[in-house]
């Protein structure tokens, strides 16, 4: 992704945000569906055994909202205090919109990556009585930032938007990764990684299996066994996801298809004994030779 120019330093700017998905088949009634994983579907209604949200009957048909992302103050310095503030309006007529669906126990995940892929936030603004999210930082370094929301309007579906901040001040320079599957000692557990294909291709469904000890005291995280972000080297992709297959075992299993073949950052999240785990991994993807 290009550096957006040094005249844009402390603007927001919309960056649009593509995700590979494999196609689902269309809503039917009476057929209850997961709405963070529409090709999870059963005939009776219960919970998905993928990322424990509840099914639903009657899910719409996907629509992208809008949302804006203001800063406070406009012009950031770095290590000074600052506040996101996200507003969220529907797609339509473009209404303020104030309710919605708590996912994986929260109203609002956020995610925080630095053009050099060295900061990593995940956390949670907080609804404020205005009926937008507000969320308080400090940019550690001057570049680029992408921030990307996750949340889910009531009555429509899941939604993951990424906007772009620019910190003033000398930017890092790019990342250069290389392929990193090295074991990864965090807070108190160790992971590692394993992928099926050894070598990830471009469009392919790839199995992504992290090995975590210690098992004793592992628990859910915001109601899942685990949470990934994968965030490409040039940070126009950003994909979100849960485990396809996790019981608390040493073995937490997700599925990946990556949309392009460049180099992605994996950054995975752990819970043991009430700590948070953050372990990342550099996962470069080919085109199929």
């Amino acid at each position: 992704m290009a550096y957006w120019g040094r005249a844009l330093f402390g603007v927001v700017l919309l960056v649009g945000l593509m995700l590979a998905q494999a196609p689902v088949p269309p809503n039917i009634d009476g057929v209850f569906i997961c709405p963070m994983d529409p090709d999870v579907r059963s005939n009776n209604p219960g919970v998905c055994p993928r990322c424990g949200m509840k099914l639903k009957e009657g899910i719409p048909d996907p629509v992208e909202y809008h949302m804006d992302l203001s800063l406070k103050p406009r012009a950031l310095q770095v290590g000074a205090p600052a506040e996101l503030i996200f507003s969220i309006h529907d797609p339509w007529k473009d209404r303020s919109v104030t309710k919605f669906q708590v996912v994986h126990e929260k109203l609002f995940h956020m995610f925080v990556v630095s053009e050099d892929l060295k900061v990593f936030v995940h956390d949670h603004p907080y609804l404020g009585e205005d009926g937008d999210f507000h969320y308080n930082i400090t940019f550690p370094k001057p570049g680029m930032y992408r921030v990307l929301g996750d949340f889910y309007p009531d009555g429509a579906t899941p939604q993951l938007i990424a906007k772009t901040v620019l910190v003033p001040g000398d930017p890092p320079g790019p990342p250069q990764l290389t392929r990193d599957y090295s074991t990864k000692t965090t807070e108190n557990m160790t992971v590692e990684l394993v992928t099926d294909p050894p070598q990830p291709i471009v469009g392919t469904k790839t199995m992504m299996f992290f090995k975590v000890s210690p098992t004793d005291g592992f628990e859910k995280y915001l109601g899942a066994w685990g949470h990934m972000l994968a965030a490409s080297d040039d940070l126009i992709d950003l994909i979100h996801t849960h485990p396809l297959i996790a019981d608390g075992g040493p073995q937490v299993q997700f599925s990946m298809v990556f949309p392009r073949a460049r180099t992605f950052r994996v950054w995975v999240q752990f819970q043991r004994q009430g700590v948070v785990n953050t372990a990342h991994f550099d996962v470069p993807v080919k085109e199929l030779a």
